[in-house]
């Protein structure tokens, strides 16, 4: 079930004290509504009753899709920086809710479920975005780097991501955003072959791929931020 919890916030513009139902967990499956509202980039989205300010505070959910094959521990933006931690975390609460150390009929489901970890709003969206249009968000991360190292551009700026936010037919359409804020800063449409390409030299990413599936939290930002469990792989 999706779980709600009632709680004061204040408004960061005009400090006013607004009370919202905050989220705990989220099931996509009994509530596809809730689904539509991430993808739309719409949940928890409050408006201050005093000044009409849009926020939301930033996530700290596990997200349930069934459907879809899905199972998201979604932390706070500047959480990253824990990100270790943080996996041990997740690692212990999908085991203990769909994997080894959870009742028969759990792990059954559990059996279908990508676990992931994800910080910030935009990096809960997008991977639910990659697994709607069937792309494989470890080939994409890989991707991203690949465009990193032929991008003159690119935003390598604390707090700023590079994030997929939609897919077509022929392409994906990302954007450069700070995390916390959700600002977007560039946006860039790169076309599917790029996907393809690394997902046929997949035999030549074996080092960057041990250090990014080494946790639930796969991303490339677990790349520059170091200390990781498999770091000499990718070395």
């Amino acid at each position: 079930m999706s779980l709600f919890v009632s709680m004061h916030v204040d408004c960061p513009e005009c400090d006013h004290t607004n009370t919202m139902d905050a989220v705990g967990s989220v099931n996509a499956d009994r509530r596809p509504d809730l689904r539509e509202e991430i993808l739309e980039d719409q949940f928890q989205i409050i408006k201050c009753a005093n000044c009409d300010t849009e926020f939301r505070l930033q996530p700290e959910f596990n997200y349930l899709d069934v459907e879809n094959g899905l199972w998201i521990l979604a932390m706070p933006a500047a959480g990253v920086a824990d990100y270790i931690e943080n996996e041990d975390k997740t690692t212990a609460l999908f085991g203990t809710s769909y994997g080894a150390d959870a009742p028969d009929a759990a792990q059954t489901v559990g059996d279908n479920l990508t676990c992931r970890l994800t910080f910030g709003w935009l990096a809960a969206r997008e991977k639910l975005v990659l697994r709607i249009a069937g792309l494989d968000d470890i080939i994409v991360e890989m991707m991203k780097m690949d465009l990193l190292r032929r991008m003159p551009g690119a935003h390598f700026d604390i707090g700023v991501e590079l994030r997929v936010t939609s897919v077509s037919d022929e392409n994906l359409e990302l954007a450069w955003v700070r995390a916390e804020s959700e600002e977007a800063l560039e946006f860039m449409a790169v076309s599917k072959e790029a996907y393809f390409s690394v997902e046929n030299a997949r035999d030549q990413w074996g080092g960057i791929e041990a250090q990014l599936t080494d946790g639930p939290f796969v991303d490339i930002q677990k790349l520059f931020l170091g200390s990781g469990r498999n770091q000499d792989a990718a070395e």
